[in-house]
């Protein structure tokens, strides 16, 4: 009798990853719906922390977003004062994103609220583990370097 379709595709690697990464997600969201804040507005929000002034155009494509996405987020984040955009200092045609000193707060509390969700996420392996894991991951997930 040929083996069940089930316990092949659980024995595959990236079936594991994607079940785990889903966990992950789902933890993350949660954490962060506590703040009020949907996953891609933080990662918005962060991205702007860490390249502010930034143009509207270079953040898009720094969060691997759709422009369109892009400004759906922009526009929630900028409606709640947590962004400000403005001319861009060094050219004008553009928009140039920053975060407000209440969008600086705030992505310092869903920062708190996500690495914990990763540590119950995480919490089955001891610290030794997860440096062996987090080092596994990076490299096959291609963002090393």
């Amino acid at each position: 009798m040929a083996e069940a379709p089930l316990p092949a595709i659980r024995s595959l690697p990236s079936w594991l990853l994607g079940r785990a990464a889903a966990r992950g997600r789902a933890l993350v969201a949660e954490a962060l719906a506590a703040e009020d804040m949907k996953m891609w507005h933080h990662v918005v929000l962060s991205a702007v922390r860490d390249l502010a002034p930034v143009a509207q155009a270079d953040l898009g494509r720094g969060v691997h977003l759709d422009p369109k996405d892009l400004v759906g987020i922009l526009n929630d984040l900028q409606a709640a004062g947590l962004v400000l955009r403005e001319p861009h200092p060094t050219d004008r045609r553009k928009n140039a994103v920053s975060l407000t000193g209440e969008g600086a707060r705030l992505l310092k509390r869903c920062e708190k609220a996500a690495r914990q969700a990763n540590d119950e996420l995480l919490a089955p392996l001891s610290a030794a583990e997860r440096a062996q894991f987090m080092g596994l991951l990076i490299r096959i997930s291609g963002t090393e370097g």
